[in-house]
């Protein structure tokens, strides 16, 4: 039986200029090529890629997590030009060099802005949440999702104050509710379902606020420029993803100077647990190149 997840190797946290500190976790080799991770909605450092990807292709992966998420300081506040600050902070800190980063999920625009920003190299945007608050996608939003991307525009602060009250049980709900079959095969393998649950069960160990925050901001409008963006960019959706993006990254792609979209066929947005080995690879190949 596929595990598709395992533990993190090393887990530690790296007090910044400031004084907080951003909690992380690592796979792989020590001395192996640098991987940033940024993860999925609400989820925690625990919970890293596919089982054995890091290991195959000698990458010390660094899975981080977001201000007031899991082990992480919080800061009220935060934009996402401060998550890339943090992020160059704790790159130098930790040696970590111009990173390729990976993005996943909800992840996604944070770790675009940290590649917009210089904080990171190239990106792989995996099931990348997408600007759903753009005018391209106003008259294609299922009416649920619109009246939430409205509710963010109108009053950013209740909106906040709506997603803070979620918790662990919830997302799990939203994640497996909404998935399809070849999803779910991943998502209830015993191993990774205990891994997941885990992984949001520390992700909500401070409360909801990281949680809520990163939502205002990921469904907001995005506060930087796609055009400004100068390193590669591949984009990773699963076929059967109809959660992550209206149109599967299709306009993202298009919106990104170079970007190269992947469709995954007979996957949904567990693209990043079931491809792992090939996203790496790729990603790889751009830092090299």
């Amino acid at each position: 039986m596929d595990t598709y997840v395992t533990a993190p190797e090393r887990l530690g946290e790296t007090v910044l200029t400031d004084g907080r500190t951003l909690a992380w976790a690592e796979w792989g080799p020590r001395d192996g090529v640098p991987v940033l991770l940024v993860p999925g909605a609400a989820t925690s450092r625990l919970l890293g890629i596919g089982a054995g990807a890091a290991e195959a292709l000698g990458v010390r992966l660094v899975c981080v997590d977001r201000p007031g998420l899991g082990a992480s300081s919080p800061a009220p506040g935060r934009t996402f030009a401060d998550f890339a600050d943090d992020v160059a902070d704790l790159a130098r800190r930790r040696g970590l060099g111009c990173v390729p980063v990976v993005g996943n999920s909800q992840g996604a625009p944070f770790a675009l802005a940290c590649t917009i920003a210089g904080a990171t190299g190239p990106a792989a945007l995996v099931s990348a949440a997408d600007e759903v608050a753009h005018p391209a996608f106003a008259d294609v939003l299922p009416d649920d999702l619109r009246s939430l991307v409205e509710r963010v525009a109108a009053d950013r602060r209740g909106a906040e104050e709506l997603f803070r009250g979620l918790g662990p049980e919830a997302m799990w709900s939203m994640v497996a509710g909404g998935a399809p079959e070849s999803d779910l095969a991943v998502y209830r393998s015993p191993a990774f379902e205990a891994a997941y649950l885990a992984a949001l069960g520390e992700g909500f160990a401070r409360g909801g606020d990281g949680y809520a925050r990163d939502t205002v901001l990921a469904m907001g409008r995005w506060p930087f420029d796609l055009a400004a963006v100068t390193a590669p960019v591949d984009l990773w959706y699963g076929a059967q993803d109809t959660v992550h993006s209206p149109d599967n990254g299709a306009t993202l792609a298009s919106r990104i100077p170079g970007a190269e979209r992947h469709v995954v066929p007979g996957v949904g947005g567990a693209v990043l647990w079931t491809h792992a080995e090939r996203i790496l690879s790729v990603l790889l190949e751009r830092a090299a190149s």
